[in-house]
């Protein structure tokens, strides 16, 4: 029997990804019906404004498991984790902070008999030696303790499917940029700095090369994704929790000839640094045939449509 989504909990819900999606999870499914969770206090009121908000440590089992009886909880949306730049600095603080909070959800998914569970993760799941356009399935080598946390939740989650036949799904995110969430701490957060630094100073120091290619993706699509997946018929599909994620592919040069074409003058200095080995392990695109092909992947924005967009936005709030 299918169980229908009527009680989400989202952890990280003050992250890049979470300050949008919480939002518009309450316009789908009622303000009352979106439990938003964080380490810290929000810093934008919306969270708090909209609906119900807890402060939560994704560490403490007891915590997570009374936020889910007391709301009645049927759907985890488990973003809360440590990224990749902040993971290289403290390795045993992303491992415990990502894999304790990933084994709490899901036993207590599995406890509560929770209808579905989802849990991105990452292209930090490959490393070097991956082809550059890395596959849907391949050997995964991550070289950062992030990715190593990706890939183990990856596993695990599969393994709850097939051991307690729990609906766990995800998906692999490429570098995700945004428009109302400032950079914070991920290798790929160069794509989303150089944003706010071409409205605000109309100059960028990029931390990696100009022909560092990464695959993209602008932030509606990212909730798309999710929203999607979410929706997708559980029977169809033949993947979990690691469907590739594809959108857009890019280098830095290609990204600043985007920007100046709505601000000619804008400036960039290159400045690698230690981002630039672990942005060289990862993939220049991802194959998403299965993510197209099991429940009707398909993103809608372009480099040249996110900048304008992007610009767009950024001017009305930061030079107001």
């Amino acid at each position: 029997m299918k169980k229908e989504i009527k009680k989400i909990l989202v952890t990280g819900a003050s992250g890049q990804i979470g300050s949008e999606l919480v939002p518009i999870l309450r316009n789908k499914y009622g303000d009352k019906n979106v439990i938003a969770t964080d380490l810290k206090i929000p810093l934008d009121n919306k969270l708090f404004e909209s609906g119900p908000f807890h402060l939560l440590d994704i560490r403490n089992y007891e915590t997570i498991e009374s936020i889910i009886k007391n709301y009645k909880i049927d759907t985890i949306i488990h973003l809360a984790a440590i990224l990749s730049g902040i993971g290289e600095t403290k390795p045993e603080f992303c491992w415990d902070v990502n894999m304790t909070g990933t084994v709490n959800v899901l036993n207590l998914a599995v406890k509560f008999e929770l209808a579905k569970v989802f849990i991105p993760s990452s292209i930090a799941v490959w490393g070097p030696g991956m082809p550059k356009k890395a596959p849907q399935d391949s050997i995964l080598q991550p070289a950062t303790m992030y990715g190593v946390t990706k890939v183990a939740g990856e596993l695990i989650g599969d393994y709850y499917v097939k051991k307690f036949g729990l609906d766990v799904r995800g998906v692999r995110y490429p570098g995700i940029i945004s428009s109302e969430t400032a950079p914070g701490g991920g290798t790929t957060d160069y794509a989303v700095a150089i944003y706010y630094d071409a409205v605000k100073f109309n100059k960028f120091i990029c931390f990696v090369s100009e022909d560092t290619t990464l695959p993209m993706m602008y932030m509606p699509d990212c909730i798309k994704a999710v929203l999607d997946l979410l929706e997708a018929p559980f029977e169809k599909l033949k993947h979990h929790t690691n469907f590739n994620l594809g959108s857009m592919s890019f280098n830095v040069k290609q990204l600043v000839e985007s920007i100046r074409k709505f601000k000619p003058n804008f400036e960039i200095v290159y400045e690698p640094d230690f981002h630039q080995e672990i942005a060289d392990s990862w993939p220049d695109d991802v194959d998403d045939s299965a993510a197209r092909e099991e429940w009707n992947w398909k993103p809608d924005w372009d480099l040249d449509s996110m900048t304008q967009d992007m610009l767009t936005k950024l001017e009305a709030r930061l030079l107001r």
